[in-house]
């Protein structure tokens, strides 16, 4: 039995048009577009009509950067991939890209089975992994050849959290040797975790032990030394570079500086570097430690130069990096001793909503809201044109957007697992109404009408932004 549905009268946008269009879908995918009142949109019949007028009908989102059931400093982010990714549909988001875990003395395929098992079955919309290389080996680089081959095809290194993730210069070079041969591109934390444990060292030992110090000690210059560090090496491999969660102006002009050599490097930033600051980190009574993550939260000044640089093309991709910890019994852990706080933010449900009033605001258009996004995200890890756009042939992952809705974000709405908001009584214009995974409606007028194993793995083509 076919199925077939048609969205009426919204406006279409997408990261190259805005179109008063009509939407056909067929099956779980966009068969046609028709500009709304033409007799070709008359033509376009269906068992089921969607009414989006004074809407806009937008791509689901993806968020290439999120960590659910993470383990880190001795407990687990508190979304499942089931309730991660129902919320994650509440806020318009269609796709994710979740991180796999290679433990030290262990294989990526075994941290690769560990996280299907995690996710297979529990997700409300589609998803898939990169995979973190903690332990560079010989037989670490040949899997990074086979990984590529079935479609995970971006593996993270970390500068930072030696003993536990951390690569040295060394093993970076290698993977990233490795990658500029099969196709791979290579995430960076990008910070200098070796220098960072001194400052952390010696903070303690002052008796700076607030949440407020976490930021102080992971300096933006470390930032960006470790932002240089990495292009360079990943010049001399001839590998491209994705940094992910930039936060610092620092790190920025180091992007700047290489994108304007020619060189393959991209950026990605995140709604708490565009919204928060160490504002929030210096909150009494320790409510500050609910903004522990790193790279941490900057002073308010580097706002305007991430805004920039996502105008400008420095900064590519608005990922969340959602590693949600409750405030109860989790974040708690570092009273006393903030190196003990586990480092994450809950903002899978918030993204698009918080980037769409970025629009309002006139940071951003509406097409380069959807650009950084959508499309940028889904070209960037071999995704496009299945997901991130609207366009015949693609998956109707689609989201009916009401523009003019407001709401006050607050962890007594949302539905991520965890017990605060980090946007707590911030008031924003526009509301995802209805989401639709692959033709399948997950999100209802404001109810939720997906279950979990509806979302499905999604293997990925290697990145299409390379020269």
């Amino acid at each position: 039995m076919s199925s077939r549905t048609v969205i009426r009268g919204g406006l279409v946008i997408t990261a190259s048009d805005e179109i008063h269009a009509d939407v056909l879908i067929e099956d779980g995918r966009i068969a046609a577009l028709a500009a709304t009142g033409t007799p070709a949109a008359g033509a376009l019949t269906a068992d089921r009509v969607i009414d989006a007028t004074g809407k806009y009908v937008i791509p689901g989102g993806v968020d290439a950067h999120t960590h659910m059931e993470l383990p880190f400093g001795g407990t687990f982010a508190s979304d499942t991939f089931e309730t991660g990714t129902r919320a994650a549909a509440w806020g318009g988001t269609t796709t994710i890209v979740d991180f796999a875990v290679q433990s030290v003395g262990h294989t990526l395929r075994e941290g690769l089975d560990t996280w299907h098992a995690k996710a297979e079955g529990q997700c409300a919309i589609d998803y898939a992994f990169h995979m973190i290389v903690s332990d560079v080996n010989q037989e670490t680089l040949k899997e990074m050849d086979l990984l590529v081959e079935e479609g995970v095809t971006s593996f993270k290194q970390f500068m930072a959290y030696p003993g536990v993730f951390y690569s040295d210069d060394g093993q970076i070079l290698r993977a990233m040797q490795r990658s500029a041969e099969n196709g791979g591109l290579i995430m960076m934390h990008a910070e200098n975790g070796i220098a960072i444990d001194v400052l952390v060292e010696q903070a303690l030992a002052r008796g700076e032990t607030d949440p407020r110090h976490h930021g102080e000690v992971r300096k933006a210059l470390l930032e960006a030394e470790a932002t240089h560090r990495a292009i360079r090496l990943a010049q001399v491999a001839g590998a491209p570079l994705y940094v992910v969660h930039v936060s610092a102006m620092e790190a920025v002009a180091e992007l700047a500086r290489a994108r304007d050599e020619g060189l393959n490097v991209f950026g990605e930033t995140c709604p708490q570097y565009l919204f928060l600051s160490t504002d929030n980190l210096a909150e009494p009574d320790f409510e500050g430690a609910k903004y522990v993550c790193s790279t941490p939260l900057r002073p308010k000044e580097h706002q305007a130069k991430l805004w920039q640089g996502l105008r400008t093309n420095d900064l590519q991709v608005v990922s969340t990096d959602h590693c949600p910890f409750c405030f109860a019994g989790q974040k708690e852990l570092g009273r006393g001793d903030f190196s003990k706080i586990p480092n994450g933010l809950p903002g899978v449900e918030n993204r698009m909503d918080l980037l769409h009033q970025a629009v309002v605001d006139g940071h951003l258009s509406r097409r380069r809201w959807i650009e950084i996004a959508c499309a940028t995200p889904a070209r960037m890890f071999g995704l496009y044109p299945k997901k991130g756009t609207i366009a015949p042939g693609a998956d109707a992952d689609i989201v009916i957007y009401d523009p003019h809705a407001e709401q006050v974000m607050s962890a007594e709405t949302h539905h991520m697992n965890v017990d605060y908001s980090a946007y707590e009584g911030k008031r924003t214009t526009g509301r995802v109404e209805t989401v639709l995974s692959r033709g399948v409606p997950v999100i209802t007028e404001r109810e939720y009408t997906g279950h979990a194993g509806h979302g499905v793995y999604t293997p990925r083509s290697t990145c299409q932004y390379l020269n």
